[in-house]
């Protein structure tokens, strides 16, 4: 694939990761703790469960890191937060039927393996007292920080069923390694992808991240080639979303030092190049997987689903977060728990569920995801079949958008027809771009640079 880096600049602005929509910033206070345990009591029962359990804490930062984060080495703060789970899944076994059959479920972070291996025997015990039933072929994943891995931990990932690992790595030079404050060699990342491998897991993934400070062509392409010898099942490339306005450990970062985005486009470039004469195939702006990975075989049906932990084949599913900052999703509804660790105590100890905020979907909203997440997914859009789930006529309901796509058509990234909207190759990398003209709360960020990432 050949990028035209002057066509990549010009698109090069701010705008969402669509991981939601509409996105966490139009999560308000007017949707009540009492609507949210109306919706949850509401969901079908014969709907799966997907369910995410945000574990926060990590011995010290890294720079680059945009997720909520408690640093911390006591042990008793962990200990602590343990019990603060306990009791949220026993208050959420009283508003949802768990009897559902949950077919995902995800360990994120912070660093979930910060947890011993006792610790996280007890939290997954404690998880399957309050839903036995999961589904044979669930997905059950975690993050994993190599640093902080050991056999005893891996070993309880494997008892209680764990089959997907992702490993981050983000960059192999020590200099980017220390600017980020992430120094991690290659010998304790592979012995990290050995365990993975020596416990069976289905598929163990690695996270790289271009566009950090003191990278260049020369240094990624040797992390790319030391990453591709631990044989991994997925690669995740993500361009780095420097929001220091957002995130104040990333005001650590000599912004002087990050590389210009020509620089950052030929390491692009490069990237799917070199993964893809390596056997991988590109699904989408930042993933790359073998083959035969189940993403093809639903990316190739239109199946493919997004959603806050990335691109998934899990779809149908209601989202349930639990723990500090965990977002859930219904079928009409976001719902966030609250972030900060005084807060999330306090309702629990009132003996509520730790919910914040969120947002209930209009129909405008719920036509508007729709469109937006399956060319987040599919990087292509079945106007027939939105047609007969919305019953709106397509060209009518959207012919603003229609017609702010058109330089995306005459620069052919994408093709518009009566059925359907295709991205090409080089389109799907602009996909964030290409949906923003569905998105109907663009226009109210239009005038600040500082929501959003650059989208290239």
């Amino acid at each position: 694939m050949e990028l035209d880096f002057a066509k990549f600049t010009k698109y090069s602005k701010p705008g969402p990761r669509y991981t939601s929509y509409p996105t966490a910033l139009e999560f308000k206070d007017d949707f009540q703790y009492d609507d949210y345990i109306k919706k949850l009591e509401a969901q079908d029962s014969k709907r799966p469960l997907s369910l995410y359990f945000h574990l926060p804490f990590c011995k010290n930062a890294c720079y680059f890191c945009g997720c909520n984060v408690v640093f911390t080495s006591k042990e008793d703060k962990m200990l602590r937060y343990i019990e603060y789970l306990k009791r949220e899944l026993k208050i959420l076994s009283k508003h949802l039927d768990t009897k559902r059959k949950v077919i995902q479920m995800h360990f994120g972070g912070g660093t979930p393996t910060f947890f011993t291996a006792k610790q996280l025997d007890v939290i997954i015990k404690e998880i399957k007292k309050h839903f036995k039933n999961f589904a044979k072929n669930a997905e059950i994943s975690c993050e994993i920080d190599p640093r902080h891995i050991n056999d005893d931990q891996m070993k309880v990932m494997a008892k209680h069923g764990f089959n997907r690992v992702s490993f981050g790595i983000q960059d192999f030079n020590e200099k980017v390694q220390v600017a980020v404050h992430r120094v991690q060699p290659y010998n304790i990342t592979k012995d990290a992808m050995d365990l993975a491998r020596k416990y069976k897991m289905h598929s163990v993934n690695v996270d790289l991240i271009y566009g950090l400070p003191y990278q260049t062509l020369e240094t990624f392409k040797e992390t790319l080639s030391l990453a591709l010898s631990l044989n991994p099942d997925r690669f995740a490339v993500f361009n780095y979303a420097h929001v220091p306005w957002l995130k104040k450990t990333m005001r650590k970062i000599d912004e002087t030092t990050l590389p210009l985005p020509d620089e950052k486009l030929q390491i692009m470039q490069y990237t799917i190049d070199f993964l893809t004469e390596n056997g991988y195939k590109m699904i989408g702006m930042d993933h790359f997987a073998k083959p035969k990975d189940e993403l093809f075989k639903a990316i190739e049906k239109g199946e493919l689903h997004r959603n806050f932990q990335g691109y998934t084949t899990k779809g149908g599913a209601d989202l349930i977060g639990i723990g500090l900052t965990s977002i859930g999703e219904g079928v009409d509804y976001y719902a966030q728990n609250f972030k900060d660790m005084p807060s999330y105590e306090a309702a629990i100890d009132a003996g509520k569920l730790p919910f914040e905020r969120g947002v209930v979907l209009s129909e405008d909203d719920r036509i508007r995801q729709y469109v937006i997440m399956e060319l987040m997914s599919n990087f292509k859009l079945d106007i027939k079949r939105f047609e007969k789930l919305f019953g709106v006529n397509f060209a009518e309901y959207f012919a603003d958008a229609i017609e702010a796509l058109q330089g995306f058509v005459a620069e052919e990234l994408i093709t518009i027809d009566a059925d359907y909207i295709v991205c090409s190759e080089t389109g799907t990398l602009l996909i964030r771009n290409i949906a923003q003209p569905f998105d109907a709360y663009m226009k109210k960020y239009a005038t600040s640079d500082k929501t959003f990432s650059k989208t290239v």
